[in-house]
């Protein structure tokens, strides 16, 4: 699994002009699934995520996480972070999970932030196509894969 988390003061997810998801400040979580993905990148992933410590504490320094400052979360699919562009420059998605895999894979996700959050996640639509606004805050970005944890 790979993804893009940014840091946001706030954040929603829109499909066909209506919003499906809002978020204050929290985590926007851009979330790439491919076929070797497991549980164990799941829960190891989630709680990475819940645990970074990207938010500020009373000094100005980046020393807590969503959870200690009661932050939300958004969680949109995105297989193009799979892109491969080795030849050409049209990019690849064949590392990317098709829905069959993907999907059961997504939900569990959503599902192990929740309970490691202890809040609901709002999210998109997976396979819909989305408009997705955000202010980053910071700007803070951070990008894991769960095949480099090292």
């Amino acid at each position: 699994m790979k993804v893009v988390i940014q840091r946001v003061s706030h954040a929603s997810v829109s499909i066909n002009g209506k919003v499906k998801s809002k978020i204050g400040e929290g985590l926007l979580i851009l979330l790439g699934i491919e076929n070797a993905d497991t549980q164990e990148d799941i829960d190891w992933l989630a709680g990475k995520i819940v645990r970074l410590r990207i938010f500020n504490d009373n000094d100005d320094v980046m020393n807590l996480s969503v959870k200690d400052v009661d932050g939300e979360a958004i969680v949109v699919s995105q297989f193009t972070l799979h892109a491969s562009i080795k030849k050409g420059n049209r990019p690849s998605y064949i590392h990317a999970a098709g829905p069959e895999v993907a999907i059961p894979l997504y939900e569990k996700f959503i599902k192990s932030l929740e309970k490691q959050l202890e809040k609901q996640v709002g999210t998109g639509e997976f396979g819909a196509m989305m408009d997705v606004e955000l202010v980053n805050s910071g700007p803070v970005t951070i990008i894991i894969d769960t095949k480099n944890r090292s």
